[in-house]
């Protein structure tokens, strides 16, 4: 997604852009593959990221109504919150110093609008009513196929690592191609440490993300939307996607897994995963806790030190940019990102700092969700 945005932004800047993808649009080894994944504005006190989601969204919108497939579902997003989860409460603060459109429930409250959820020591919630669930190997594809429509070139191609130089004239491809370009963006998720070993190798971990659907009795309509938004407890490392389009109610171990390989890393879900998706329905869905797994899927985060972004030159070429670290909260922000590639390569704005290579360290220290 952030290489098929930024692809996009740069063609609607002016530039000849050729994009290039090893295994093709919204293939299902990318970070941005698999179908759904949440459109949230709520990043704690982090405003760099809410300004971008709020952003992102107006670029989604916008490219909901070029499309015949539906590309949005506003579900709504809900916080479950803990009397003292400080991130939840840097949230509202950052949503009203922003302009979010937010309301803070009381447990009362979400007793009455979600019955089919036990809160336990869950005391308050967020909800925002205008994020909701992207589609999104379908926004992909349907991205890239609107970019060739307004003359972005495409090759389903592997490029080779590049050679150490002052700057890059050209990248060699797998299939014998040479690609000749005035500047190069790498935006290719959890192949970049690959690509780049010397560099990336120690900064950006790629790790094996479960994510398992349940379907629910015949009839049973409490975990479709309206009923049921996408709901969020990051004090317990847990989202949820309700079931959209009849494809079940999805939840995920938000926490980082072990290290894997996108290229041939085994994708299919453990017993282990699956008892640990059990265990929280237990205690927050109980009727589903003997659902049955209608899908199981392996993804892929890409993380960076703590979870910030990486934008920026490579240290070795003048004329190459990085663009990664998305870190499995990045999706919703691929409008934004693109849009400030974009800009940076044109020169018309000045780093955010926390997106730059020198503030990524070895040490993995979470602070982005």
């Amino acid at each position: 997604m952030f290489g098929a945005w930024t692809a996009y932004q740069l063609h609607r800047a002016g530039a000849t852009v050729i994009l290039i993808d090893q295994y093709g649009p919204g293939n299902v080894r990318a970070s941005s593959g698999g179908d759904t994944r949440i459109m949230r504005m709520g990043y704690g006190p982090d405003e760099v990221y809410t300004r971008s989601a709020q952003r992102s969204i107006e670029h989604w919108v916008k490219l909901y109504e070029t499309s015949e497939q539906q590309l949005f579902h506003r579900t709504g997003v809900l916080w479950l919150a803990r009397d003292d989860h400080d991130y939840c409460r840097q949230t509202l603060t950052t949503l009203e110093k922003t302009g979010g459109c937010f309301e803070k429930l009381t447990r009362a409250e979400l007793e009455a609008a979600y019955p089919q959820i036990e809160f336990g020591p869950i005391t308050w919630g967020i909800v925002e009513p205008e994020s909701g669930v992207l589609m999104a190997r379908r926004a992909v594809r349907h991205l890239v196929e609107l970019a060739t429509s307004k003359g972005v070139s495409f090759l389903a191609d592997s490029v080779q690592s590049p050679q150490k130089d002052a700057a890059l004239n050209s990248v060699a491809t797998v299939g014998g191609k040479q690609i000749k370009a005035g500047t190069f963006v790498f935006a290719c998720g959890p192949w970049l440490p690959k690509i780049f070993p010397d560099v990336l190798g120690d900064l950006i971990h790629v790790t094996r993300q479960e994510v398992f659907f349940f379907g629910a009795s015949p009839g049973d309509q409490r975990f479709s939307p309206p009923a049921m938004p996408v709901w969020i407890d990051f004090n317990d490392l847990v989202y949820a996607i309700p079931d959209v389009e009849g494809r079940g109610f999805k939840i995920a171990i938000d926490a980082h897994g072990e290290e894997f390989d996108p290229d041939c890393g085994d994708r299919t879900g453990t017993t282990k995963g699956l008892e640990a998706a059990r265990q929280y329905l237990s205690l927050r869905i109980p009727s589903l806790t003997a659902a049955p797994v209608l899908e199981s899927q392996v993804c892929q985060y890409e993380n960076t030190c703590n979870g910030d972004f990486l934008i920026d030159l490579h240290p070795s070429f003048a004329n190459v940019w990085l663009v990664g670290g998305g870190s499995g909260h990045g999706f919703k922000h691929g409008p934004a990102v693109g849009e400030y590639v974009a800009k940076m390569i044109a020169g018309e704005r000045e780093p955010e700092s926390r997106f730059t290579l020198a503030a990524k360290v070895k040490t993995n220290s979470r602070q982005v969700y």
